[in-house]
């Protein structure tokens, strides 16, 4: 699991505080606003309104309703689009898209995508690879026109390919964009790259050995973005609006540090302790990783278009093989582009963290189902969690979130199995079998007791994530709160 002080999404930027105290947001601003600006209700929206539940619960507890979590977690706004059976079954928004104005969310308004913006451009990429515009397996370099990656012979002698950039195989360094203020200079690409002024990131090159393990990188993805680019002879925004969002009618969503103003006149604001950020939200010319502004209904039209390729049906943006390809794991539950969650029935998808956003998505590989959910501030990713438990418990979806439980009384010999030293993904965690629970260690002054879901489920509160061990405890992975990530013991 994460550390205890600061949970790292696999967002642009790691986040501190994820339980922070809450604020209230737009309750204490803003007056609700009317039912009908979110969109049509019908018996599932209000199934959400009414049934949320964090994932442990005691005997007796009653549901919360949707308007208590949003002002307990201060969240502002929420954007939810649930499709089923290949079509979006329904999208609607609650709340309000920024606590200035106290304009109501609706069906269509825009989101910062944040680190989902990566499976779009995956999607872009795979669809130019089948083409034979760009090789998945050459070095980038060869794509690269306008700038080189430098050669480095000894963590990647045979240079980098533009799968393992995908797949965070790459070994490149730079793992996510703090972003800028909207009236600040942005840097060009390549100032990015070489993390030159008035760029604010270090320089995008290799860390580790190149293919030899899984390590979070939106460097790789912006080394993608400038191929993908120098391939085509277009901007990036402009190919992904020929290539990607046009066809799919994605017309809510733009590749872009400012949307055009058809997407600002509905619009979110990123917000922090109840108010917008300043400026509203912050701009990423990182436009590959980061810069997708974007609805929910948009992004489960995309979920759709890669369901039915992996299905074999024909004439959707990838080739039936090119999107098996992308849905199969490279290393540590990661595809290209996607966090896979591999246990049967198999899922896809990303989340998101840009400053003032968080976002999340979960897709079926063999079936046209799935959840999309964008939020504008507070504790998004725990609001997140319940408002996809409660859709998961109407659609009868236990795998994309289990269904509230009681805390399990384990004994001792059975924690015990659980005790041992596991690493992955940057994580070194220590876990201690005591009487009264077992207790994980991620560097904290204080180890934390986890909750008891089963005999190989376990629940930290203070990150809001969920964690199964293996069958025989000889690793644990993260399955609700965050990405797949695979910790493996390590003694």
């Amino acid at each position: 699991m994460r550390s205890i002080r600061k949970l790292v999404l696999h967002g642009s930027v790691a986040i501190a505080g994820m339980v922070s105290t809450p604020v209230l947001a737009q309750s204490a601003r803003c007056p609700i606003p009317d039912e009908a600006a979110g969109g049509p209700s019908n018996v599932h929206t209000r199934h959400v309104e009414t049934e949320l539940q964090p994932t442990v619960v005691k005997h007796g507890d009653k549901p919360f309703t949707l308007a208590e979590r949003m002002r307990q977690y201060g969240v502002p706004g929420l954007s939810v689009a649930v499709f089923h059976d290949g079509k979006i079954d329904w999208a609607r928004g609650w709340g309000v898209r920024d606590t200035a104005s106290c304009a109501p969310v609706t069906p269509d308004t825009a989101f910062q995508a944040a680190s989902i913006s990566k499976v779009a451009t995956a999607v872009l990429a795979l669809r130019l690879a089948g083409k034979g515009r760009i090789g998945l397996n050459r070095d980038i370099n060869d794509a690269l026109h306008s700038w080189k990656l430098p050669e480095d012979p000894k963590l990647a002698p045979h240079g980098v390919t533009l799968a393992q950039l995908l797949s965070h195989t790459s070994g490149l360094g730079v793992h996510g964009f703090t972003g800028y203020a909207p009236d600040t200079p942005l840097p060009t690409l390549v100032q990015i790259l070489d993390g030159a002024p008035p760029a604010n990131n270090p320089a995008v090159r290799s860390e580790l050995p190149a293919g030899a393990q899984f390590e979070y990188s939106g460097g790789g993805y912006l080394v993608a973005q400038l191929a993908l680019s120098d391939v085509s002879g277009m901007p990036f925004a402009e190919l992904a609006q020929r290539e990607l969002l046009g066809p799919l009618h994605m017309t809510r969503s733009a590749f872009a540090p400012l949307p055009p103003p058809a997407i600002r006149a509905d619009m979110a604001s990123g917000h922090e302790n109840g108010v917008p950020i300043p400026g509203n939200y912050l701009t990423y010319p990182e436009l590959a990783p980061a810069g997708l502004w974007t609805s929910a209904g948009d992004l489960a039209r995309l979920l759709m278009d890669i369901q039915a390729s992996a299905a074999g049906i024909q004439n959707h943006r990838l080739s039936p093989a090119m999107a098996r390809r992308m849905l199969t794991p490279v290393k540590d539950n990661w595809g290209l582009g996607v966090a896979l969650y591999t246990d049967k029935p198999e899922r896809f998808g990303h989340d998101g963290v840009n400053r003032g956003f968080q976002s999340f998505m979960i897709a079926y590989v063999g079936k046209g189902d799935g959840i999309v959910v964008l939020t504008n501030g507070g504790q998004g990713r725990r609001l997140m969690d319940e408002v996809v438990r409660a859709v998961a418990a109407d659609y009868g979806w236990p795998d994309i979130a289990a269904p509230a439980t009681e805390e399990k009384t384990l004994s001792l010999a059975e924690l015990s199995r659980a005790a041992g030293r596991f690493k992955g993904g940057g994580l070194d965690v220590v876990f201690e079998a005591r009487p009264d629970g077992l207790y994980a260690n991620a560097g904290a002054p204080v180890p934390e007791r986890l909750l008891a879901l089963s005999p190989t489920r376990f629940r930290s509160e203070s990150m809001g994530v969920t964690a199964e061990f293996a069958s025989d405890f000889s690793s644990l992975t993260i399955i609700e709160g965050g990405p797949p990530m695979k910790l493996v013991r390590f003694q």
